[in-house]
């Protein structure tokens, strides 16, 4: 289980009258002094496991007489959040969701650092006091994240029904993302697919890594779009799982990784020698990685239609690809 910390552990055993019932009523039941809508939210942050195994979906029906329920449930922390008005770019909403493009530099939800200028705090701006509680206090509406300096597609749930529905379909990863990526150089073939589990670094807790023994499986697939100049490409990747920074651990594990960086985006002098002067000055002013979520498709879990949601690039990698082209 990812991020368990020395809070309460809580377990139970599944009895035979119990098979079958939703993962979210099984837990209300047993513990009935933690709401609903935390149990959730505890589930969906991947904090409750069955024999060992995370599952994120709520709605999961436990099928097995004496498996072993875990439920991690860290010490409460109070929440204030406050609805601001701050710019959104609705790409689409009806009553049951809404889907954002976010600017690089928001971050989602608040945290140690952001207490507020999330979209979250946002969200409440716009959807108004009904979106609080759905799906846990502190993340009101969120079904997944992008990291802060990563534009692009998200989806929010404006109703407790929407949220489960949506964050099925994250646990299971049965939807389309695709984001565009500027890289190091140019991966070879052109078109291919990364493979390897991902874990927390063992040396820098703020890293990912590649770890084949003690990580999640995670499946990347990769195209180059575009050569830019001798040193750099535009590549779309389509997550197959979808893992904390996952495309910028596979691209970093295959040698390619993303311009602008901090974490995994360190290139040789040698590869920075493939660029100009006024280049490389681009790529060094450049406030973050490069990297954008260009499509989110899935099936709507009111209307059961299959909606798709693109994004173009933002004017900050449009500049960028442009200075590393000529």
């Amino acid at each position: 289980m990812d991020d368990l910390d020395d809070s309460a552990k809580l377990t139970l055993e599944v009895a035979e009258a119990e098979q079958g019932k939703r993962l979210d009523h099984l837990l209300a039941k047993h513990f009935p002094d933690i709401s609903r809508s935390r149990i959730k939210a505890l589930i969906v942050d991947g904090k409750v496991m069955i024999d060992d195994v995370v599952i994120k979906a709520p709605a999961h029906r436990v099928k097995t007489v004496g498996s072993a329920v875990a439920m991690q449930v860290p010490a409460a922390v109070s929440v204030d959040l406050v609805a601001q008005d701050l710019p959104l770019e609705i790409l689409f909403e009806d009553e049951h969701l809404i889907i954002i493009n976010k600017a690089a530099g928001m971050v989602v939800h608040p945290a140690p650092g952001h207490p507020d200028g999330t979209l979250v705090n946002a969200l409440l701006h716009h959807c108004g006091a009904d979106l609080l509680g759905i799906g846990g206090e502190r993340r009101p509406g969120i079904v997944h994240r992008l990291d802060k300096d990563t534009s692009g597609v998200m989806v929010a749930a404006k109703h407790q029904a929407a949220h489960e529905g949506l964050s099925t379909l994250f646990a299971s990863h049965d939807l389309e993302r695709t984001y565009q990526a500027v890289l190091w150089g140019a991966p070879s073939p052109t078109t291919g697919v990364v493979e390897g589990a991902i874990g927390r670094d063992r040396m820098n807790r703020k890293k990912m890594a590649v770890d084949l023994k003690h990580g999640k499986e995670a499946v990347t697939h990769y195209q180059v779009l575009k050569h830019l100049g001798l040193g750099a490409s535009l590549v779309a990747c389509t997550l197959e799982t979808g893992r904390t920074h996952q495309i910028r651990v596979h691209m970093s594990a295959i040698g390619h990784s993303l311009i602008g960086d901090p974490l995994y985006g360190r290139a040789s002098p040698a590869r920075k020698a493939r660029f100009t002067e006024e280049q490389q000055d681009s790529i060094v002013t450049f406030p973050r990685q490069a990297l954008h979520a260009a499509v989110l498709g899935f099936v709507h879990p009111m209307t059961k239609d299959f909606v798709r949601f693109e994004s173009e690039l933002p004017e900050d990698m449009k500049i960028l690809i442009d200075a590393l082209s000529n």
